[in-house]
């Protein structure tokens, strides 16, 4: 079974984006199949080629086919990114 590929958007320095990392990292501990999903990182500053072709504001944004399925919003707590990240995870499978 393959799966797709995530395009991930960060920022260096973002707290945010630190937080969907980590959640990344807990939930492919917790769940096996969540390692076979591939992310790409794309620090938006440094590739604002890459960027300036996606519709979203907030990073981390995260995008599976072309497709926004995840964005972070200002104020979001642990938990919510996770359960976003976990979208995020089920979508490219």
């Amino acid at each position: 079974m393959s799966s797709k590929k995530v395009l991930a958007f960060y920022l260096n320095g973002c707290p945010y984006c630190k937080q969907a990392r980590e959640a990344l990292k807990e939930l492919t501990e917790e769940n096996e199949k969540y390692s076979s999903v591939e992310f790409e990182w794309v620090e938006e500053n440094q590739h604002p080629e890459i960027s300036e072709r996606y519709d979203y504001y907030h990073v981390p944004s995260m995008f599976v086919d072309g497709k926004k399925i995840y964005e972070a919003r200002s104020g979001e707590k642990y938990n919510e990114c996770k359960e976003n990240v976990r979208r995020v995870l089920e979508a490219a499978l």
